[in-house]
């Protein structure tokens, strides 16, 4: 089991930038942001409009030189938009991002299933095999999997509702049934289901095999605040906060070595989302050593 994170914190370094300074502090991986890139503007973001095999081979070579490995390319957009066009939008960059993982020689390709918020459960569902049952079938054919990261997004569209399907296991259980591909699972990440309440640490068994990626993020919660709000009104950040390994609730330790008793001995990959660590690049670089010494300690105790 090793240590990465997702490079999107770094929103002023270019991508090779972010290689060499992973790569000189510890870091074994890295997870490709791969966000649609605004005009002219530096972004950490994988470029993958503009790619082709001979940059592919660049970045390649640019990391084994700096020890690191590239382990998911992720994009998570509301997959299921009500609007048809931007929902073609999103649909055409997942297929270049998933090219741009056989060109990389990635297995892993990150996004949400999302939700149509003009339709109900069982209708959005039907929508998920209707958008998914393609993106699966050209990811098979280029030897990607399809891992679904597990955040709620609640208020995404309207306040209130959790504008990602995926969000519990019990839906992952409805999501399966229906896309039994072999090639979709999960981008696990624990913190979204800290604050729902959900026991992560024994639900890794029944998912094991889904499990093809993990994100480290950890969620502080608040008791004083908690009695006076809900679960998925309360919106980001009220009576819970989502911060960096070792600063909440998440036993560390204990989540590694559960992992790693039903077969999982991936990464561990930093999403870098704790508000105390944001305002400034050294202060997101100081966030991400902090996060990976914790993890270090408790996949090697």
């Amino acid at each position: 089991m090793h240590i990465g994170f997702i490079t999107n914190c770094l929103h002023q370094r270019t991508l090779p930038e972010i290689i060499s300074w992973a790569g000189a502090n510890g870091f074994i991986s890295l997870e490709l942001a791969c966000w649609p890139r605004e005009a002219n503007a530096v972004d950490p973001s994988l470029d993958v409009v503009n790619f082709n095999q001979a940059r592919a081979d660049e970045l390649n070579a640019l990391a084994r030189q700096n020890n690191i490995t590239f382990t998911c390319l992720t994009y998570c957009p509301n997959t299921l938009e009500h609007d048809p066009a931007k929902r073609e939008a999103i649909v055409q960059h997942l297929y270049r991002i998933m090219d741009a993982a056989h060109m990389l020689g990635v297995k892993n390709v990150s996004t949400f299933i999302g939700r149509d918020e003009t339709k109900t459960q069982k209708e959005n569902f039907d929508e998920m095999v209707k958008v998914f049952t393609p993106l699966l079938d050209y990811a098979g054919a280029r030897d990607v999997r399809i891992a679904i990261e597990n955040c709620p997004m609640p208020g995404w569209q309207f306040e209130g509702l959790p504008g990602n399907l995926a969000y519990a296991p019990l839906i992952w259980d409805e999501m399966f049934a229906r896309l039994p591909h072999a090639n979709f699972g999960l981008n696990l990440d624990p913190s979204h289901l800290v604050w729902l309440g959900v026991n992560y640490y024994d639900i890794v068994p029944q998912y094991a095999s889904k499990i093809f990626h993990t994100h480290a993020k950890d969620t502080e919660i608040y008791a004083d605040k908690r009695a006076y709000d809900s679960i998925l009104n309360s919106g980001w950040g009220t009576w819970w906060m989502y911060r960096l390994p070792g600063k909440g609730e998440i036993d560390w330790k204990r989540w590694a070595n559960v992992l790693r008793a039903n077969g999982y001995d991936g990464v561990l990959s930093i999403e870098h989302e704790d508000p105390e660590y944001e305002r400034t690049e050294e202060l997101v670089k100081e966030g991400l050593q902090l996060g990976r010494q914790n993890l270090t300690e408790a996949i090697s105790s």
